[in-house]
């Protein structure tokens, strides 16, 4: 009996703030993540798994070879205000209300 009294006083054996994410050991019994992620294709009888074409990501990428755009930005590039779509900056806009 003193164990239970003891047991309840103490409280629920829970963080101040919550557990930071849930993990599949802190989820009901039968919970499975997952990753968001599609699946490829099936798994067979005997264990293996099978890729399905029709199931595979496709991805269309357009043609970039007269692209004046370069994939990186340098750490050094130097830092520009934003602009909105009249191209002025914000707070050109603020000043002229």
């Amino acid at each position: 009996m003193l164990g239970v009294l003891t047991g309840l006083l103490r409280g629920r054996a829970v963080p101040a703030k919550g557990f930071k994410y849930l993990t599949a050991k802190r989820g009901p019994k039968n919970y499975y993540k997952g990753t968001g992620s599609r699946t490829m294709g099936r798994h067979t009888k005997k264990g293996g798994y099978i890729l399905m074409e029709e199931k595979m990501p496709t991805y269309l990428v357009p043609d970039l070879t007269n692209c004046q755009l370069k994939p990186y930005v340098s750490h050094t590039a130097p830092k520009k205000p934003p602009t909105t779509a009249t191209g002025a900056t914000p707070a050109a806009n603020a000043a002229s209300r």
